[in-house]
Formats: structure tokens, C-alpha cells, sequence
């Protein structure tokens, strides 16, 4: 505990200034003002080595526990209609990052590995798609660090752009909530966006997001399934375990629960606002851990082959949702 404290004191500081400004200004929330406290901070003083294990704890394990929390306040109903709903939109997206990809990669000429882990990221989950995937088809730490700044570039851009692109185009909650669940990358980007256009917003996102992470399963044991083909890899490697985002189970454990009745609202209120407030610690902890010189130095080829292919997701899930008369 002593080894992340100093981190998690810094996260649990900003969360409290950011939900402070976004009662003040609701509008903008407290998820986008967390975010931009930490990368002001970041890149303007700098923050010590020693604070880092407790910012990289805030960032992953409380924005997990922050999503199961999430659970108590969401009926297994409201889910499992959400999940089921969107799951067109998620896989033609799915393809569409993992088409528009390669065939812009093949273009650009870069490498398959780059290509790969951006389309996973991109079509996923981010990060965790990129971690899961990276050790399958043996890419080197400079490829996957690569891709991360990339994915990570357009997550930032995402929690500004999109409330503000979907205020123009007069989406509906669900809309928004649908738009952003499968055309933003990493989870905590996509719940920064969503609550910041509207609660119903925020909590559809969440769900349409869980459900698209948990396509991380098949689309890697596909990627596996690819590697072991060319000979490349052996099915033992594959670290099935690792690939499941565990956090999704508890969190509709925790829905199952809540749909019981059993909870007091009391409990429901508390742990909903609780829930609010760690991912602004954790979305204050990934302003923390952003370099905006070390992104901005990232490659022109691969920034410009993750916005093409954020590009064509984003836009093809409008268009769907359009001819589905989803919007």
C-alpha cells in the first residue's frame, strides 16, 4: 500500500477539484475535467518517479472497480438489451477498423505487426486489445509502444470531440451512447465522453463498450488461429486466461444483484456517485501518465493510419445506426 500511496493521494486530489468543476459546470462534467487537470499537471510540473505505481493502479484496478460499481445502479434487463442491440453495429465496425486498416497499412507500407495492433486497438478495446494481442503475434516493444501513443492519441481527442460532434448532430442519448460505445477506443475514454453528454448517455456507452470488450476473446484466438496457420506460433502460448477482461463478469454479477431488490437505494445512490467519482480518479490518473511530447513525436505513419481507420469506424457507425433508424 505505502508503494502506490503517494499516486493514489495525487488521483484521489485531482478527482475531488474535477467533481467540484463539473457540479460548478455539468455541461463539461467531472470525466473531462479530471482528464485535462492530470495532463496539465503532467506536462507542465512533471510528476516524481515515485508516484507512478499508485498513478498506473488508479488508471487500471479503480477504473475496474469503478465499472463494477457501476453494475449495482444498472437492472441485467436494461444490459442484456443494450448488449443485444448493438451488437451489429459492434461487429460490422469490428471489420470495418480491421479492413480499413490493413488495406491503408498495406498503402502506407507499414509494417503487419503496427497494422495489427492498431486495428485490434482501434476495433476493441485500446491498450488492453493491444497487450492481449501483442505477446500472439510476437511484437516487439517498440511496435506495441508505438501503437499505444497512437490509440492513446485519439482517446484524448475522442472525450473532447465527440459530446461535441453529437451536440451538432442532435443525437438521442441512446444514439450518442451507441456512437461512442463503438467507435471510441479504450473504456475510459468512452465513459469520460458518454457522461459527459448526458447520464443516460454515459451509462449506455458503458454498456455497449463491455460488450464490444469482450469480442477480445475470439477476434485473438482468430489472430492465434492465423499465427499457428503460417507457423509462426504454438497453441500453447496463447495466453487464454489473461484475455478475459474479468472485470466484466463482476460487473454483472453486481447487476444481477442489484436486480433482486435486495439493495437498499440508499446503498444503489451511494455506490452509483462512488462509481462516478473513482473514474475521475482514474481518468485523472491517464491525464498523469500522458507525455503530449513524447505522442507528438509519435510516427506520421501510424498517426495517420489510426485516424484513417478511427475515421472510417466512427463514421460507419452513424451510417448504420442511420439505416437501422437507431439515431
Amino acid at each position: 500500500m505505502k508503494k502506490i500511496s503517494k499516486g493514489l493521494f495525487l488521483s484521489i486530489a485531482l478527482a475531488l477539484i474535477a467533481t467540484l468543476l463539473g457540479t460548478v459546470f455539468p455541461i463539461i462534467g467531472s470525466a473531462v475535467f479530471a482528464i485535462v487537470l492530470g495532463l496539465l499537471l503532467n506536462n507542465t510540473l512533471g510528476i516524481p518517479a515515485d508516484f507512478q505505481p499508485g498513478i498506473k493502479f488508479s488508471s487500471k484496478k479503480i477504473l475496474q472497480a469503478s465499472i463494477i460499481l457501476l453494475g449495482f445502479s444498472l437492472s441485467i434487463q436494461d444490459i442484456g438489451t443494450t448488449g443485444l442491440s448493438s451488437l451489429s453495429v459492434t461487429l460490422i465496425t469490428i471489420a470495418v477498423a480491421f479492413i480499413s486498416a490493413f488495406l491503408m497499412g498495406k498503402w502506407l507500407k507499414i509494417p503487419l505487426n503496427t497494422k495489427t495492433l492498431i486495428a485490434v486497438g482501434t476495433a476493441i478495446c485500446g491498450g488492453s486489445a493491444i497487450a492481449a494481442v501483442s505477446p500472439i503475434i510476437e511484437a516487439e516493444e517498440d511496435e506495441v509502444a508505438l501503437s499505444i501513443s497512437t490509440i492513446f492519441l485519439f482517446n484524448v481527442v475522442a472525450v473532447f470531440l465527440f459530446p461535441f460532434l453529437g451536440h451538432l448532430m442532435n443525437l438521442s442519448d441512446a444514439g450518442f451512447g451507441l456512437w461512442a460505445g463503438t467507435a471510441i477506443n479504450d473504456t475510459s475514454s468512452v465513459v469520460a465522453a458518454g457522461y459527459s453528454y448526458s447520464e443516460t448517455a454515459g451509462d449506455y456507452a458503458t454498456i455497449v463498450k463491455l460488450t464490444r470488450a469482450t469480442l477480445i476473446i475470439p477476434v485473438s484466438l482468430i489472430i492465434a488461429g492465423i499465427q499457428i496457420y503460417k507457423k509462426k506460433h504454438h497453441a500453447d502460448k496463447v495466453p487464454l486466461k489473461q484475455l478475459f477482461p474479468w472485470f466484466i463478469l463482476w460487473f454483472v454479477v453486481a447487476s444481477l444483484i442489484s436486480s433482486t431488490g435486495i439493495l437498499p437505494e440508499a446503498f444503489i445512490s451511494v455506490a452509483k456517485w462512488l462509481s462516478r467519482f473513482m473514474i475521475a480518479m482514474a481518468l485523472g490518473s491517464i491525464g498523469l501518465s500522458a507525455n503530449l511530447k513524447d505522442l507528438l513525436r509519435t510516427g506520421k505513419k501510424p498517426v495517420l493510419l489510426g485516424l484513417i481507420t478511427w475515421f472510417f469506424v466512427a463514421a460507419s457507425s452513424l451510417l448504420i445506426q442511420f439505416f437501422q433508424g437507431l439515431l
